[in-house]
């Protein structure tokens, strides 16, 4: 049986869906010859770790545990040490995850997991990738922070992986590298890759309002708690520079031009939820509705998309022909034209779920199992 030790960073909607996968698929990995040993997993505040990583792991009911306290918005603190998980908090907590990287790293082999949504990780992201452990991202801000932190991250590259952080399960990073490696040189990508913002585009087009379809989509869930966070672009940006990155762009947050479909006086500094949500996005209709007409003279349509060419990444509104991959979109998916050498005329095009939790869990679990050559 190979055994993959694993170390979570991340108990939100994503994290939790990982460890409910990595409980629910336990005989599937065993007929695989596959044990996913959950050794540590940790929030912002607290780490839940086995004793001794070495020879022990967190039970399953206690990753169930940890589901039920963050789904309920609990402290992982109310577990208590006990002979089966000892509790670690502020800044025990990074010097816990830092030693058992070190005790497993260059021996056993450790997968460490960030399913956070937080640039705090990076520093202990740099020292795993030191000791030799391999590193799981579904956070897409290690790979969009500075080029030395990225450069550090990828040193490694058959120990990385991050495909969920573009297009949460779909094979986006995995074709790519595919095509690089094989020396097909890809000069051009053009995706939607925000759902809620795919959504919101492919909505709009049939004659519903801005605002109307905004305030639909939050109480779909398609977005973030404050649907500006989605409005903004910067998440469509992050997944960008990703993929401009991986083409060996040496491009940085602020190289991108990026579109807001909010103006800085409705910005969270500004108005609140509410007030964004109850007067502000009013008056956006105007300017989406004669733009969505005026695409609709020229026979296209309205989408949300990232362009890389050449130096040139951006996101933002583009005007697409409607028989299109982009311009057939509807509802939440996900879809990435690539063009290259051997995909010159007729793009690869890469379709399909592109949010939520399951599906990006299911993605990271992925990742995970793809690495177990690297473990003894």
């Amino acid at each position: 049986m190979k055994n993959i030790r694993v170390v979570l960073m991340g108990c939100g909607g994503v994290g939790r869906q990982l460890l409910q996968h990595i409980v629910t698929c336990r005989s599937l990995h065993a007929n695989q010859g596959i044990r996913l040993r959950v050794v540590g997993v940790c929030d912002s505040k607290s780490l839940v770790v086995a004793p001794d990583v070495f020879s022990m792991e967190l039970s399953d009911h206690h990753l169930l545990e940890v589901c039920r306290l963050k789904l309920a918005s609990s402290s992982l603190l109310t577990l208590t040490d006990s002979g089966e998980c000892q509790v670690f908090s502020g800044s025990d907590l990074t010097k816990k995850i830092v030693d058992s990287a070190a005790l497993l790293g260059k021996s056993t082999g450790l997968a460490l997991v960030d399913c956070s949504a937080s640039s705090e990780t990076i520093g202990v992201l740099n020292r795993a990738v030191d000791l030799g452990c391999c590193v799981v991202l579904a956070n897409k801000k290690p790979l969009t922070s500075k080029m030395e932190d990225y450069d550090k991250l990828v040193s490694q590259p058959r120990r990385i992986r991050h495909e969920s952080t573009v297009g949460a399960g779909l094979p986006v990073i995995a074709s790519l590298n595919r095509m690089l490696s094989s020396g097909d040189p890809i000069h051009h990508i053009i995706g939607s890759l925000s759902g809620t913002l795919g959504y919101v585009m492919s909505e709009v087009e049939d004659g519903k309002l801005f605002s109307q379809v905004v305030k639909s989509a939050k109480s779909l869930g398609y977005t973030e708690p404050d649907p500006r966070d989605d409005l903004s672009g910067m998440d469509v940006a992050r997944k960008a520079l990703i993929l401009a990155r991986l083409l060996g762009r040496r491009l940085n947050l602020d190289s991108i031009k990026i579109e807001s479909l909010y103006p800085e006086e409705m910005g969270p500094g500004v108005m609140s939820v509410e007030e964004f949500l109850g007067s502000g996005v009013l008056l956006l209709d105007k300017n989406i509705q004669e733009r969505v007409y005026k695409a609709s003279l020229n026979g296209n349509v309205l989408r949300y998309v990232c362009v890389i060419e050449g130096s040139r990444c951006e996101v933002g509104i583009q005007e697409l022909p409607k028989d299109s991959a982009l311009g057939r979109l509807k509802g939440s998916d996900n879809v990435l034209e690539v063009y290259s050498r051997c995909y010159n005329k007729q793009p690869l095009v890469i379709q399909g779920a592109g949010a939520g939790n399951d599906t990006t869990a299911t993605g990271v679990l992925a990742d995970i199992l793809d690495l177990q050559d690297l473990f003894p």
